[in-house]
């Protein structure tokens, strides 16, 4: 018996950076059991270029990348999706659309790498961190026992794992 095929769908303001990564990140860890998007309230409409080359240097495939809104998704031709997770403290304080088929929705804030500032290579720094921090969540999120798990339980599990806070150094 084949398994359930999720839909997740990452949220940030501009859909240029960090959305774009989680949903990197979650196409190539959770292949054959996620499908991942992402979108933006006010997407910037390109995505931003370090974040394009950190994901080739790290050999994602950035084919899918284009920065669109979130209006896209909230369609009744729109995929269903099971889990919405906005990774930007903006968005997650916007007035989202109502999404069709209810879906499990947590805050996993990061730091916009796009806002960071000083030499190319500190924002380069900021952009690796962010993705570092997607990928540690995303790997926790692909740990859950979804099919096994109670609704209330994996909605507090979801929200344990946006709590989480990047280690120093």
């Amino acid at each position: 018996m084949s398994e359930k095929l999720y839909n997740v769908l990452f949220l940030c303001t501009g859909n240029s950076a960090r959305s774009i990564l989680a949903e990197a990140i979650l196409r190539q860890l959770g292949a054959g059991r996620f499908q991942a998007y992402s979108a933006g309230s006010q997407p910037k409409g390109e995505v931003h270029p370090f974040a394009l080359e950190l994901l080739s240097n790290l050999t994602h495939d950035t084919a899918f990348a284009r920065s669109k809104s979130w209006d896209e998704f909230a369609g009744r031709d729109a995929p269903k999706m099971d889990f919405v997770f906005t990774v930007c403290d903006n968005a997650a304080n916007e007035s989202c659309p109502v999404w069709p088929g209810q879906p499990m929705t947590a805050h996993w804030g990061v730091p916009d790498p796009a806002a960071a500032e000083g030499t190319d290579a500190e924002k380069h720094l900021a952009f690796a961190e962010a993705y570092r921090q997607l990928s540690n969540r995303l790997s926790a999120f692909l740990s859950l026992p979804l099919a096994s798990i109670d609704r209330m339980s994996l909605q507090t599990k979801l929200r344990e794992i946006g709590q989480t806070r990047p280690m120093a150094g």
